[in-house]
């Protein structure tokens, strides 16, 4: 990285028990524009850095009341910003232990003395070089950092707007759908409300999982833990996705015990279960199924609850495999009926079980289905 360094922007402050090295130092230091303070030893050092942060310390190591090697210490136990000071000794104890010790301690380098004055420039001059490149380097990541949170706080407003109404448009659909008939409108009417039907449907998912997103993202989504039924919360997702199965022939059925207790985030599991589901249906072929398996007597899962969601559909390719789960890469396909996707769902899965303590993993073989678990703990 190329820094572009104005050296009256940074303050250095030189420590030396001897009136003549502190002269000498300030005068070449003065010469280069930098801002220089001066300290006559360790104690008195330690309150100029209190009272005026410097970039970067000429420390020598050898004074009477606290020497060089107490003040890097005493500096680098402090909180921020004194910990991160730039310190350069100032020693005439050239021998390796010397050197090795005062880099252990936080020393970022060495200046023997006597000392050249070209050699002290240069050394200087490359601390500042580091300090000025760490400064562009946090003001480019907090530059970042507010730019993607304005980012996620606009793609949550627009979520949050269009949700409502576009929730409002597929219940309409949906009661339409259910309470009429290709008779009674005819076919290419009745084609043209399933379509727009399935569009609706696919929209709002994505709405709801794009609002979701980003209020994890911007830390507004918290983890309520609870204990609850697995088995219970796994039969009204299915009730409401047997539905959406129908249109597409597809049977969704369940493999679980009578009961089945975890500690979780309930609505953060459901939305995870309701992904994993409308992906099955999305892959799966007209006329499949769909099994629902809920584990809770898996030893090797100490203390975990894994739920799989299995579908007989086109599975993944190996290629395909790799770059699922991935948030860089951020992949989608159409399903076998060319239901469109986002890619955002599998992500959301993957965070809320994290963040529910779990994982989340999955098998697949392409032409033959696709199996995703995730596991949440009983406790």
């Amino acid at each position: 990285m190329n820094v572009e360094i104005n050296n009256p922007e940074y303050k250095i402050l030189i420590v030396d028990d001897v009136l003549s090295n502190l002269l000498l130092l300030k005068v070449l230091l003065s010469k280069e524009k930098f801002q220089i303070s001066t300290a006559m030893g360790g104690r008195e050092a330690l309150e100029k850095v209190k009272q005026d942060i410097p970039d970067l310390i000429l420390l020598d190591v050898m004074m009477p009341d606290i020497d060089g090697f107490e003040v890097t210490r005493q500096l680098r136990s402090m909180p921020e910003p004194y910990s991160d000071i730039s310190i350069i000794f100032l020693t005439a104890l050239n021998g390796t232990p010397e050197v090795v010790k005062g880099f252990q301690i936080g020393a970022n380098d060495f200046v023997s003395k006597p000392f050249s004055r070209e050699e002290l420039i240069i050394r200087v001059k490359h601390q500042i070089s580091l300090i000025a490149a760490k400064r562009i380097i946090l003001q480019q990541t907090e530059a970042l950092r507010k730019s993607i949170f304005a980012r996620d706080k606009m793609y949550s407003v627009i979520a949050h707007d269009l949700r409502s109404p576009m929730g409002s448009i597929k219940m309409m659909l949906n009661l339409l759908i259910m309470t009429t008939s290709s008779e009674a409108i005819g076919s290419e009417m009745y084609e043209m409300l399933s379509m727009a039907n399935k569009t609706t449907e696919e929209t709002f998912t994505l709405l709801d999982n794009l609002l979701k997103w980003t209020k994890s993202n911007t830390g507004r989504l918290n983890v309520v833990y609870q204990q609850s039924e697995m088995v219970s919360l796994a039969k009204g997702v299915i009730e409401v996705f047997s539905k959406i199965a129908e249109l597409k022939q597809v049977t969704i059925l369940l493999d679980a015990p009578e009961s089945c207790d975890i500690n979780a985030d309930r609505d953060m599991i459901k939305s995870v279960l309701r992904n994993l589901l409308s992906n099955a249906i999305k892959f799966s072929k007209i006329g499949g199924k769909i099994f629902v398996h809920i584990n809770d007597d898996v030893p090797e899962e100490n203390g975990e609850v894994v739920v799989s969601v299995e579908d007989e559909g086109c599975g993944i390719s190996e290629e395909a495999q790799k770059k699922l789960l991935n948030i860089e890469t951020h992949f989608s396909t159409f399903g076998t009926n060319n239901e469109e996707g986002s890619g955002l769902g599998l992500l959301l899965c993957q965070d809320f079980v994290t963040k529910n303590g779990g994982r989340l993993w999955f098998t697949s073989k392409e032409g033959v289905g696709t199996t995703f678990n995730f596991s949440i703990p009983k406790h």
